[in-house]
């Protein structure tokens, strides 16, 4: 029945409602859903302060990435989206009066709503390709399969000339997944089997 962290001011006010209303700490705890303890407590500090705000600012050791660090990182994120955490960690420290450890990045960055993930494949496909793809479709859109029958298809080749083929991962958001900058590019080529 107990409720995790600080009470905002308002419901401190209502537990000094109830109280002043007449009701026994049970009974204010039971409506309001909160532990008996915090009942108590939060009246005895009206009854010797006369406060019904919260007596601490905040908890926990302070944050060594702040709002400007965030902007900072978000920004090193957007210049290589495929960045690892050490890198992106000593590209951070550099120029900064307190550096900070890879942990730290990783939090910063999941509290951002950064994930590292793999990347989308796409084909790469130049604005004149686009173009005359859009334009075949558009063109052909009300084919009726026995149309489609006639149409001789060739199979398809596999050549790596860009990049490795392991896992490329990359820093994005939870529905960043097709932000250009996101995908990994890829080229087939065309084989004719005569």
């Amino acid at each position: 029945m107990g409720k995790k962290g600080d009470l905002s001011n308002f419901e401190r006010g209502m537990v000094v409602g109830a109280r002043r209303a007449g009701l026994s700490i049970s009974q204010s705890a039971q409506l309001l859903g909160f532990s008996r303890t915090t009942i108590s407590r939060v009246y005895k500090e009206w009854c010797e302060k006369g406060k019904t705000s919260r007596m601490r600012q905040s908890c926990g050791r302070k944050c060594l990435v702040d709002a400007r660090g965030q902007r900072r990182m978000g920004r090193l994120i957007q210049a290589d989206r495929r960045a690892t955490l050490t890198e992106i960690t000593t590209c951070y420290n550099r120029g900064m009066q307190q550096s900070i450890c890879e942990a730290t990045t990783r939090t910063t960055l999941r509290w951002m709503g950064y994930n590292s993930r793999r990347s989308h494949r796409v084909p790469l496909i130049s604005t004149t390709n686009r173009k005359k793809r859009l334009q075949f479709a558009q063109a052909h859109q009300n084919w009726t399969v026995e149309d489609w029958k006639n149409v001789a298809w060739s199979d398809e080749s596999r050549f790596l000339l860009r990049h490795s083929d392991g896992r490329v991962r990359i820093w994005r958001k939870q529905n960043g997944n097709m932000d250009p900058s996101c995908l990994v590019t890829t080229m087939h080529w065309l084989v004719v089997v005569v």
